[in-house]
């Protein structure tokens, strides 16, 4: 049976250090009006999403005018990749994508947001079977679910993102059969 997951990697955000609270920006929410237009032509059966508030801000256009609930999954949220704030991003997160278990103080390595990410992409493939689901998430954790069915899903394509952006996964069981990007 055929399933598509849409993955949404979320829209603009303003800065805050509350990574559970951080919302869209006044761009953020004119770009997820976009990302709503574009998923109601998917023939959308269930949203669900990570438990930030930019990703769900991001796909409650889509979920409000299919008059859906967005189911939260936590395993969805973005991969932390350290307690405190890093002083050089682009070395910290280049060295994790050089190494899938490099872990910096108090974050995860890529293996272990990538196996949680997982779990949550084969619970979602087993509840809604033959469905299409929307899931608002995050770029990096979104890179790292796809990068386990194929490893050309890297840094590189992590690095060339947009925000928003959204991915439909087409899966055949547990089985990656193709991916589309999705956009106007």
């Amino acid at each position: 049976m055929i399933t598509n997951l849409y993955f949404v990697r979320h829209a603009h955000s303003t800065y805050t250090p509350d990574e559970l609270g951080r919302p869209l920006s006044e761009r953020g929410f004119s770009d997820a009006k976009i990302v709503a237009g574009l998923l109601l032509n998917e023939k959308i059966d269930y949203v669900v999403s990570s438990p930030y508030k930019r990703a769900i801000q991001t796909v409650e256009g889509i979920a409000k005018s299919l008059n859906q609930e967005i189911f939260i999954e936590e395993n969805f949220k973005e991969r932390e990749l350290s307690k405190k704030p890093v002083e050089d991003f682009n070395h910290v997160i280049t060295q994790v994508w050089n190494d899938f278990n490099l872990s910096w103080d108090g974050g995860e390595s890529n293996i272990t947001a990538q196996t949680r990410g997982i779990e949550a992409t084969k619970k979602i493939l087993k509840d809604f079977e033959g469905k299409n689901v929307v899931i608002g998430t995050h770029g990096n954790i979104m890179v790292l679910i796809m990068n386990y069915f194929d490893q050309k899903y890297d840094y590189n394509f992590w690095n060339e993102l947009a925000m928003p952006d959204i991915y439909k996964l087409t899966f055949k069981n547990e089985s990656l059969i193709d991916v589309n990007r999705i956009c106007n």
